[in-house]
């Protein structure tokens, strides 16, 4: 089956965070079991030629090119809005990984205009809005594709809510509840040397990470060799971290190294002792995933989407605010704590959110889109 993946941006910075790993991890998962999945995606801060490649995936990126104040929404392409229609037409299924920008919803478009069967996956993305740029792209083409497509993904009931609430009276035929999977990394050596806890999202207000910044005090009191790592690319909370850094007097022990590679990330995350990431109002955090599938225990707040299961689980702790952090990442410091915890994490992962029960359920998705269009 020939699958063409969707997504707003791949940057050396990966500023768009999870959808862009959610694509290539799939991606992936599909040419190891003989499928054609391709991805089309923006992309910035690389030198011309464009790569043809992401991580193994065939690519076709086209330059992202700024044509309105809106964040990533504002990001475009002439090139991609040009050759939308011939790319989708190439594919049996078109997978988009739906936001209201205009990458996705011109690609969603295409592929509605062309016949071809589209699956769409918001991540949290597409919800109720008041902004009036929301609001017009909404009437104009949001509504209509979640309306065409042949399936429509959804990670947790709240974020079905919500697309239902977008959509309006006509509400979803073709919802399907899918989680966020990650590949089954072997496993390795527990990390060794001091405490090392470790913060790897985007820099923004709603992930809140001066909050660990905040926790790193009290677990230096007990710890006073550990060390803290804010990695990510900034979205406006750097010169805050930073900040408080300073007024802390935590400089020696906190280092924000920035955006980090794949390769740099997977490292990071094998030598964290605790993994935290304290953001609100989480849908489903692909690198709290990806830490526990290493065996990293993870601290996140209770509105985060994996908290339930992290809590059934033990595979960390689960903390209603700031002030828990410090208590949860020190319960976690714990020698038969963490190991306790290590465990249940890598069992989660692979119990739960392992690729092959992903793809086993998209597989069958994509198969009844493909039967449908072909009726």
């Amino acid at each position: 089956m020939r699958v063409l993946h969707a997504v707003t941006l791949h940057s050396t910075t990966h500023a768009f965070g999870g959808p862009v790993r959610v694509a290539l991890n799939l991606s992936q998962g599909l040419r190891e079991r003989g499928h054609d999945a391709r991805l089309t995606a923006l992309a910035d801060g690389f030198q011309r030629p464009l790569p043809e490649e992401v991580e193994g995936v065939p690519a076709r990126l086209h330059q992202a090119c700024r044509v309105l104040p809106l964040g990533f929404s504002g990001l475009t392409s002439p090139s991609l809005l040009a050759g939308a229609h011939r790319l989708v037409r190439w594919a049996d299924v078109v997978h988009v990984h739906l936001a209201r920008d205009l990458v996705t919803l011109p690609v969603a478009l295409a592929a509605l205009r062309a016949g071809r069967p589209l699956v769409l996956q918001t991540h949290g993305m597409v919800d109720p809005s008041e902004r009036l740029s929301a609001r017009l792209l909404d009437a104009v083409a949001v509504r209509r594709v979640l309306r065409g497509a042949a399936a429509v993904l959804h990670l947790t009931p709240h974020e079905l809510r919500d697309l239902h609430a977008v959509v309006g009276g006509a509400g979803l035929d073709r919802a399907v509840h899918l989680v966020n999977g990650v590949p089954a990394p072997p496993e390795g050596p527990a990390p060794q040397g001091p405490p090392r806890i470790l913060y790897a999202a985007r820099l923004q207000a709603r992930k809140r990470p001066v909050d660990l910044v905040d926790a790193a005090p009290a677990i230096l009191a007990r710890h006073p060799e550990a060390t803290f790592v804010v990695a990510g690319p900034d979205e406006g909370e750097l010169a805050a971290v930073r900040r408080r850094i300073d007024e802390l007097g935590v400089a020696g022990k906190v280092s924000c190294p920035g955006p980090l590679t794949g390769t740099r990330m997977a490292e990071e995350l094998r030598r964290a002792h605790v993994y935290v990431l304290p953001s609100v109002d989480e849908p489903f955090p692909m690198s709290v995933l990806e830490a526990m599938a290493v065996g990293t225990p993870v601290v996140v707040t209770g509105s985060n989407g994996l908290a339930r299961d992290v809590d059934r689980a033990g595979a960390g702790r689960v903390v209603t605010g700031p002030d828990g952090i410090a208590p949860a990442v020190l319960d976690l410091l714990e020698p038969s704590v963490r190991r306790s915890a290590s465990a249940a994490a890598r069992k989660l992962t692979a119990e739960v959110f392992s690729m092959d029960a992903v793809l086993g359920t998209l597989l069958d998705v994509y198969e009844r889109a493909y039967a449908g269009s072909q009726a």
